[in-house]
């Protein structure tokens, strides 16, 4: 099954896209730039939404929905917003469809216009505050915290499955607040949350940092981001908080009444990650094997295999294992014990090393008699004989263990990828490789050149970054300290 996957090395893209298609993640839908994601896909993007959501709660926030479908006449009243999103939206302009006189099956029914054009929704800021206008009345009603999970659609013309799809799955969050500085913090905790859950549970270190004007939402007064290195050396925005400071109160005339009963117009914020998590997760950590699943993500975390060629030996072997799975689900831990009599025991190791489960235990007749159990891990493609007696304890540390090794050969690879750049020659060359620092003179026109020339942006003013005054690389012209740059998805 895995050797059918190209190597990163020949095709790195060949690889992904093949990789995804293989491993049962997803694949094209007869709709071009929209994809069908398939259950075990799924099943991982379930893990990724539930932590989040939780996370979500813990900081206040509640679930809501709003339409899909969005009145153009709403996207007007933001200027800069509709000019972000109009070459993305698609237009629902009849309600109707009848069959063709001619013979020709169904047409569009040219009666049943819409008097008013809608938009499938590329994002819901515009509907959420105008919904907003009748939420809010005074002090009382703020902070309101609202998250949405849904899809949304942006006509993109280069596709590809997870990374840039034109129809995707993602959860926006939109609030609003009595103050600048709740709305600002507000943002800063979100891009919080969202380093730790990538952090933490998809095993990929990031870095935090502000976009610069040019590459801000559109709308937003700030977009906050995380940036993360996949294995090509190419960036990958994995999530964003935006501070939108009153426009889109302004522009829905969302006010509300202070505690001194003045009138004044809230504040906001939006942030939001989408199943373009599910392209990081591959593509920072998948080998020419197949997907390598942190534990806290998988959707089976160990797989036991028995290995047998009489039924005899089936029926002992899982009379041991059984003890085995019921002590690993009172701790929590996701297993499957794969007894079907279809495939072979190579058949199946293949199957899920290529869906990256994180652990493997294989038993047979002999490890019976020698009260052991064969441990395979996804990792490091280590194996080793465990005692079947101490063997759940075992896999309950080594989980843990495989979690942080897997962050840590991450956050290594982009260590050694990335580098700083103190002239245009020297930038030229290692920018080809992965991350640079480097100086930048501060002007959307110098960023645009730098693009052009080299195909690398700037993915954000690093928030964590020491003040280091310097000159520019491309123009000589003085600059206040490195931005990071990189290519990027």
């Amino acid at each position: 099954m895995a050797k059918a996957i190209p190597s990163r090395s020949e095709d790195y893209s060949l690889w992904y896209n093949e990789l995804v298609k293989k491993a049962g993640l997803a694949e094209n839908s007869p709709v071009r730039g929209c994809m069908v994601i398939k259950p075990y896909g799924f099943a991982i993007w379930e893990k990724m939404q539930q932590t989040l959501d939780q996370m979500f709660k813990e900081t206040g926030h509640e679930n809501a929905y709003f339409p899909l479908l969005i009145p153009k006449s709403f996207l007007n009243r933001e200027a800069d917003h509709v000019e972000g999103f109009a070459k993305e939206c698609a237009v629902v302009t009849h309600y109707r469809l009848k069959t063709d006189e001619e013979g020709a099956g169904v047409v569009v029914d040219p009666e049943a216009r819409l008097e008013e054009e809608l938009i499938v929704r590329p994002t819901s800021e515009t509907v959420i505050w105008d919904a907003y206008k009748n939420w809010i009345q005074s002090y009382r009603d703020l902070p309101l915290l609202i998250n949405q999970w849904a899809n949304v659609m942006r006509w993109e013309m280069r596709t590809r499955l997870f990374l840039r799809t034109a129809e995707f799955l993602w959860q926006e969050g939109h609030t609003a607040h009595a103050t600048k500085e709740e709305a600002r913090s507000e943002t800063r905790q979100m891009l919080e949350v969202y380093a730790g859950f990538v952090e933490d549970y998809m095993a990929i270190p990031v870095i935090k940092g502000v976009k610069t004007e040019s590459e801000r939402f559109a709308g937003a007064v700030d977009t906050f981001c995380i940036e993360a290195m996949m294995q090509d050396g190419k960036a990958l925005q994995a999530g964003t908080s935006h501070f939108l400071g009153q426009n889109f109160a302004k522009a829905f005339d969302v006010k509300f009444t202070t505690k001194e009963g003045k009138e004044e117009f809230v504040w906001g914020t939006s942030w939001g990650v989408s199943t373009r998590l599910m392209g990081a997760l591959i593509m920072a950590h998948a080998d020419d094997d197949g997907l390598v699943l942190p534990p806290k993500l998988a959707p089976i975390q160990v797989i036991i295999v028995p290995v047998y060629f009489k039924d005899e030996d089936l029926e002992k072997i899982t009379k041991a294992v059984n003890p085995i799975l019921d002590a690993l689900k009172e701790r929590g831990i996701s297993v499957k014990f794969d007894t079907r009599d279809t495939h072979k025991p190579g058949w199946k190791f293949a199957e899920y090393e290529l869906k990256g489960v994180p652990l493997r235990l294989a038993i047979g007749p002999k490890d019976l008699e020698k009260g052991t159990v064969e441990v395979a891990r996804r990792d490091t493609k280590e194996k080793s004989l465990q005692p079947m007696d101490s063997i759940v304890e075992h896999v309950a540390k080594l989980l843990e263990n495989i979690q942080d090794n897997i962050y840590s050969k991450a956050a290594t690879f982009r260590e050694e990828n990335t580098k700083e750049a103190n002239s245009w020659e020297e930038f030229r060359e290692l920018v080809e490789q992965g991350f640079v620092y480097a100086h930048w003179d501060g002007t959307t026109e110098t960023e645009d050149k730098i693009k052009e020339e080299t195909k690398a942006t700037i993915r954000c003013i690093p928030l964590n970054q020491t003040k280091e005054k310097g000159k520019c690389i491309f123009t000589g012209e003085p600059s206040q300290g490195r931005v990071l740059f990189a290519k990027a998805y």
